[in-house]
């Protein structure tokens, strides 16, 4: 699913509002615009989220985890662990490290200046705050090297 789809959207139907204002007006609009495409982008991505946890309730026994890719949206249902914290057998290769649930911890981060500024560029070039950015980009390299240990057992 791809986001942009749906801000592009917004986007163009604030600016055809405005297309009945002056030169100044519409301006202003596109301006407001980009900014509000930006912002939009977030509102969907939090609310796929929020969707994502409340299917989840009601699956029981799966999780459908919401995935970012730049402006594509994907989802994944994987079997949740059982009581004994193993994987149901069935669960196969769809069960990640992206299973852990929980509190949020806050973390501080030192960067040299210019990692950070090509964080943050790249965070922005995917419509994300560089929290999430980041947050991302630990999960992925997670998940790769589960993959890494996996293959490592055969």
């Amino acid at each position: 699913m791809n986001l942009s789809d749906y801000t592009q959207t917004l986007r163009t139907d604030l600016i055809a509002a405005a297309a009945l204002g002056d030169e100044n007006t519409r301006r202003i609009a596109e301006a407001l615009a980009g900014a509000a495409e930006n912002s939009a982008r977030l509102m969907l991505l939090a609310a796929l989220s929020d969707l994502a946890s409340e299917v989840s309730a009601e699956l029981g026994d799966r999780t459908v985890h919401v995935r970012f890719d730049g402006n594509q949206a994907g989802f994944e249902v994987t079997r949740k662990e059982s009581a004994d914290g193993d994987t149901p057998a069935d669960a196969g290769p769809g069960t990640t490290f992206d299973d852990v649930t929980g509190d949020i911890s806050r973390v501080t981060l030192r960067l040299v200046e210019q990692m950070k500024a090509r964080a943050e560029d790249a965070a922005s070039q995917n419509g994300m705050s560089l929290n999430s950015w980041v947050g991302q980009a630990v999960q992925d390299a997670l998940r790769g090297q589960n993959r890494r240990d996996r293959r490592d057992e055969n």
